[in-house]
């Protein structure tokens, strides 16, 4: 996602994630640490995204013991101006942790040369939590950290083989289309939780070929995967769902009792490679 200073307090809240620097002319993709034990390769990216605070009692023991949640106070402190909005109008939610949850689907997706074999309107969905070291002057290693809290691939096959890799991954039915007007429609439906999202994209695009970022995500600690994959990309380009974006969550899973902060996104057109690495404090 662009920085850019400009924008209104409420897309704020897609930087709390992404951090982009200005990259080359041709959006060149920037390089990843040495070591990796696996590697990732994702592109013509199409996906619909959703921020929301949520409370972070329900998932504590997911957090590794290295890591802490990112409040909302703490961020409204810092000087983030969509945050002290939000307490305004939530004063009780000082200490909600900030998340997205990102339907995503890709032309190509492989880990190490392998690819899902996608149902029809077949997606991935991704939780993340933005977290920061429990030691302050810890160093977490290259990339904005992020508590990939739950990733859900509707290929029960390939969620093993991301299992037998090291990856956190679990099975859900997840599905994200493009209906002829141009709108997109996504849901997620797993044990606890079901997702009904609507998106019909509008206004300027932001970023593209200058863009550039990079991620670390880190599993949780309830999972077995014991590595974090480091994700960079270019080519990121964005535009606000417009109208009336509908994000319908229900259900006893801890995301069901999230706040979004609007606008949704519609998210599009970056490369992307990834592997994973040694959690730093192994």
């Amino acid at each position: 996602m662009v920085t850019d200073d400009s924008r209104s307090c409420l897309l704020a809240a897609a930087l709390l994630f992404a951090v982009l620097a200005p990259g080359g002319a041709c959006g060149q993709v920037p390089s990843l640490p040495e070591g990796a034990r696996t590697r990732w390769v994702v592109g013509q990216v199409e996906e619909i995204v959703s921020y929301l605070t949520f409370d972070t009692a329900g998932v504590e023991g997911r957090l590794p013991r290295a890591l802490r949640f990112v409040t909302v106070q703490e961020l409204a402190a810092g000087g983030a101006r969509w945050a002290a909005d939000y307490l305004l109008e939530h004063p009780a939610h000082g200490r909600c942790g900030v998340s997205f949850l990102e339907l995503v689907r890709a032309g190509t997706f492989t880990i190490d040369g392998r690819s899902p074999l996608w149902p029809e309107n077949g997606a991935a969905a991704l939780w993340c939590a933005r977290v920061a070291p429990a030691d302050p002057p810890a160093d977490l290693g290259p990339g904005r950290p992020l508590l990939l809290l739950d990733l859900w691939m509707p290929d029960r096959a390939y969620v093993d083989y991301m299992l037998g890799k090291g990856h956190h991954a679990a099975y859900g039915d997840v599905r994200l289309v493009r209906d002829a007007s141009g709108s997109w429609r996504g849901s997620v439906e797993v044990a606890g939780l079901s997702v009904d999202a609507r998106c019909t994209p509008g206004g300027p695009v932001s970023g593209g070929p200058g863009s550039a970022g990079m991620q670390a995500l880190f599993p949780p600690q309830s999972s077995a995967a014991p590595a974090v994959v480091r994700v960079a990309f270019a080519g990121h380009r964005e535009q606000e769902c417009g109208g009336e974006p509908s994000w319908v969550i229900s259900g006893m899973h801890p995301l069901a009792g999230g706040v979004a902060l609007p606008p949704a996104l519609f998210e599009y057109g970056y490369d992307l490679v990834g592997g994973a690495y040694p959690r730093p404090w192994d």
